[in-house]
């Protein structure tokens, strides 16, 4: 397969280019700590499939999302203290995405203020 755009620094974590801490991994998902933490308890959901955000899904990919909320469910069920958690997802550079990669932040514990 030809890359069209050049690789996500969450697909080279999923390719194990670079490293993470990766905290779980199914055959469509992997969780990392985020390196830029907002609470005690800041994971990043991503698909293992390179989608640029939720605009450009196709309906094929709206299984991801399954994935995705199937994962902040386990975390949940888990993870010491992220028994109530928020889950966000910014779709989009005017809504604050960064990284042109689907992703959903998993908050839980104590948040930081901003």
């Amino acid at each position: 397969c030809c890359m069209h755009m050049s690789q996500s620094v969450f697909s080279k974590i999923i390719n194990r280019e670079i490293p993470a801490t990766i905290m779980a991994e199914t055959d469509h998902i992997i969780v990392i700590k985020d390196i830029n933490p907002k609470a005690s308890i800041h994971f990043l959901i991503i698909p293992k499939k390179e989608v640029r955000d939720i605009q450009s899904f196709e309906q094929h990919d709206f299984e991801l999302g399954l994935h995705m909320f199937a994962m902040a469910h386990y975390l949940s069920k888990t993870v010491p203290g992220a028994e109530d958690f928020r889950l966000q997802i910014n779709s989009g550079a005017g809504a604050g995405q960064e990284v042109f990669h689907l992703h959903m932040h998993f908050l839980a514990g104590t948040f930081f203020s901003i």
